[in-house]
C-alpha cells in the first residue's frame, strides 16, 4: 500500500496532539494578526483552548455570515491576515463571497487527495473545474501541480472540444464532476473517438451515483471523491478502501448539532464544522453547513485518520410558517430549556391546508406538566402555536434533521 507521507498512518493519539498544539498556536495567531477574531476571541486566552472540550465553547462562523462580515468590512470580513496586496489570487463564489489564495501553490492541501487517487508526478491532468470567478479550478489545479503534474485547464463546457484535447494530448486523468465526466465518456462513443487514456479521476461538487461508478469502471477509469469547499479546500477524501472518506491531515473536524456549536455522539448525523491552520486565510470552528457523520473503525487501506459518511444534506433547514421564518437555531434554544428531552425535531405539515407544527421529543418519560412546558416554549420561541409529541429514546431518524417540511401543496 502506497502513502502520500508517513501522517496518513500515524497513531491517532499521536495526531490528535498534533492537532491540538497547531489550534492552540493557530487561535493566537488569528487574534493577533485578523480583526475579525480579535473580538471574536476577545477575553480568550488561545493557550487555554488545548482540548476538544475547551475548543467547543468557542463560537462558530457560519458561512452564511460571511457575506454580512465582508459588507460591513470590506473585502474579506477582517478574517484574513494576509492583505489584499500581497495575495496571490482574489476569487468570488456565489453570495458574493471573496477569497484570497496566498502564496502557497497548494494552500487547499489538494496534493494528498491526488495521491490517493492514484495520480503520480508526471501525470498530465484535464481540468474541468471552472476558471471563472471562483477558486474551483485553482484549488485542482494547485494540488496537481504540487504533486509533479501537469495540467490542462480544460474548465467547464464545450465537451466536442474537451474530447479532442483528450484525444490530442491523452491525460491520465480527470478533475471535475462525476456528471460531466459521464457527459465526456457518451460523447466520445458517440463520436467513435478515443480516449483510453482517461485511468483515474478526482470529481467533486456533487455525489457519485453508483451507475456513474460502474459505467466508469467497465471504461478502465477509478474514481475517487472529494469532499472540498472553497473556503477550506479538501476536507475528506476517498482512497482506494471506497469506504466513506478519510479526514485531510491538516484540519480539525466536528460535527456537531445543527442549530448549535454542541458536538454530536460518535456516529450521530450533525453539521461538519472545520479549523483550518492556512495562516494567511484562518478558519476557526467554521461551520460549513453541510451534514455528515463519523464512521467507525479503520479505513481498509491503512489510513488512521477519522472517516465520515461524506455529504448528507443541507444543515441549514430553516422553513417559513405562516409567515414566519422558524430556525434550527431555535429548537435548539427549546431543547436547552428543557434538558430532559434527549433529541427533538419539528415536523411541519399542512393537514386541511393549515400549517401545523408538531415538536417530537425523545424522552424516558413525559407528562402533561412537561407537555404544557415545551408548548409554551415552542411559542415563546418561535411566535407561533406548536404541539409536542414523545417518543421513546432512539425513535427519531438519525438523519441530522431538526426541522422537517412535509408540507404538501
Amino acid at each position: 500500500m502506497s502513502y502520500y507521507d508517513p501522517l496518513e498512518t500515524r497513531d491517532p493519539e499521536e495526531r490528535e496532539q498534533d492537532l491540538l498544539d497547531k489550534l492552540v498556536r493557530q487561535l493566537a495567531h488569528a487574534k493577533e494578526s485578523s480583526s475579525y477574531y480579535f473580538q471574536l476571541l476577545a477575553g480568550i486566552n488561545p493557550f487555554d483552548v488545548a482540548s476538544r472540550e475547551a475548543l467547543a465553547k468557542l463560537p462558530l462562523t457560519r458561512k452564511r455570515d460571511l457575506l454580512d462580515l465582508q459588507k460591513k468590512h470590506p473585502p474579506f470580513g477582517g478574517i484574513n491576515s494576509l492583505a489584499r496586496s500581497s495575495a496571490k489570487r482574489v476569487f468570488s463564489s456565489p453570495g458574493p463571497i471573496y477569497e484570497l489564495q496566498g502564496k502557497e501553490i497548494d494552500p487547499w492541501r489538494m496534493a494528498r487527495v491526488f495521491y490517493a487517487a492514484g495520480f503520480r508526478a508526471g501525470d498530465l491532468v484535464h481540468n474541468c473545474f471552472s476558471y471563472h470567478f471562483s477558486p474551483g479550478a485553482y484549488i485542482f489545479e494547485g494540488g496537481a501541480r504540487k504533486l509533479g503534474c501537469s495540467v490542462f485547464p480544460g474548465g467547464t463546457g464545450q465537451t466536442e472540444q474537451q474530447i479532442q484535447a483528450m484525444v490530442d494530448l491523452r491525460p491520465e486523468g480527470y478533475a471535475g464532476t462525476p456528471s460531466f465526466l459521464k457527459i465526456i465518456v457518451d460523447k466520445a462513443d458517440e463520436m467513435g473517438v478515443d480516449i483510453s487514456s482517461l485511468k483515474k479521476a478526482t470529481v467533486s461538487g456533487e455525489a457519485v451515483h453508483p451507475t456513474v461508478r460502474q459505467v466508469m469502471r467497465e471504461r478502465g477509469i477509478s474514481i475517487r471523491q472529494c469532499y472540498a469547499t472553497a473556503d477550506i479546500g479538501a476536507i475528506a477524501y476517498e482512497t482506494d478502501g471506497e469506504e466513506g472518506l478519510v479526514v485531510e491531515e491538516d484540519i480539525l473536524l466536528e460535527i456537531v448539532r445543527p442549530g448549535t456549536g454542541d458536538p454530536v455522539a460518535p456516529g450521530e448525523v450533525g453539521e461538519v464544522v472545520v479549523t483550518t491552520f492556512n495562516p494567511d486565510y484562518p478558519l476557526i470552528r467554521f461551520a460549513t453547513g453541510d451534514l455528515s457523520a463519523v464512521m467507525a473503525g479503520r479505513s481498509p487501506c491503512g489510513r488512521s485518520n477519522t472517516r465520515i459518511r461524506g455529504w448528507l444534506g443541507r444543515a441549514d433547514q430553516t422553513t417559513k410558517v405562516k409567515g414566519l421564518f422558524v430556525h434550527p437555531e431555535q429548537v435548539a434554544e427549546i431543547a436547552r430549556r428543557h434538558p430532559e428531552i434527549r433529541r427533538l425535531r419539528l415536523v411541519v405539515d399542512n393537514p386541511d391546508g393549515q400549517d401545523r407544527m408538531v415538536l417530537h421529543c425523545e424522552i424516558e418519560a413525559g407528562g402533561e406538566t412537561l407537555d404544557q412546558a415545551v408548548v409554551d416554549s415552542i411559542r415563546q420561541v418561535t411566535k407561533l402555536r406548536g404541539e409536542a409529541a414523545f417518543c421513546a429514546p432512539g425513535v427519531l431518524p438519525n438523519d441530522g434533521k431538526v426541522i422537517e417540511d412535509s408540507r404538501s401543496y
